[in-house]
């Protein structure tokens, strides 16, 4: 089994906010943005999104609400939820896979001894699209792989329209992909983790802390295009 280690090199702290007249104080302690791993607690949510996301598009959902909750049981730190006041608004959910291409077993297995992550959905709600959410939470995950010892690149399956989308984020074509689904067929794409050993050494051997990881946003992530 994989250790995991802590998500910190890509997590910037959360700066102090200015004083404000109490009368303008925050009336709740949520934070106004923040990453963690999802649990299946957040498995409504998810399917929710997806949902809506994939169906209006393709007509199918990468992973059904079962399936959902099947991963984020197995392998919940392979997966981002980012939240804006307690309210999930992107997620990636991604489970281990041992071998050089995706078959039809790796929608549904997690392979513990793997090395290979293999990236199922990535969803925005819709009220928050065209913001750049997308790109940040994958930059953000990428980043956070990096931090896992044994995982070497990331795969994932999408289908045409979407190549260019993840060629920004430095996903590159591998070929068709062997899965097809009803009448759908995909794109197999991978990014290189390998070769980061100065970011694991300089990581710290901790597990995902269990309190929300806060994500401050910057005039430059919210420019990003979708």
């Amino acid at each position: 089994m994989m250790s995991v280690v802590g998500a910190q090199p890509f997590i910037k702290p959360m700066q102090s906010s200015p004083s404000v007249s109490p009368g303008i104080q925050r009336r709740h302690t949520l934070p106004a943005s923040e990453v963690r791993p999802l649990n299946t607690q957040d498995a409504i949510s998810v399917f929710e999104i997806e949902r809506e996301a994939f169906i209006s598009v393709s007509g199918e959902c990468p992973l059904h609400l079962d399936e959902v909750r099947h991963f984020l049981t197995l392998c919940p730190e392979l997966s981002m939820g980012w939240f804006e006041e307690g309210r999930l608004v992107a997620f990636i959910i991604g489970s281990l896979w041992d071998q050089d291409r995706l078959t039809t077993d790796a929608l549904t297995l997690h392979k513990p001894c793997g090395s290979t992550v293999h990236i199922h959905v990535l969803a925005v709600h819709r009220t928050f699209r065209q913001q750049g959410k997308g790109p940040i939470l994958m930059w953000r995950y990428l980043q956070y792989l990096r931090c896992l010892p044994n995982v070497r690149r990331a795969v994932l399956m999408c289908e045409d329209f979407l190549i260019p989308f993840y060629r920004k984020s430095g996903f590159k074509v591998l070929g068709r992909c062997a899965i097809t689904v009803a009448n759908l067929t995909f794109t197999e794409m991978w990014y290189p983790i390998s070769g980061h050993a100065y970011m694991r050494r300089n990581s710290e051997a901790i597990r995902f802390p269990q309190h929300p990881l806060t994500v401050p946003l910057t005039k430059t992530d919210e420019q990003v295009d979708v």
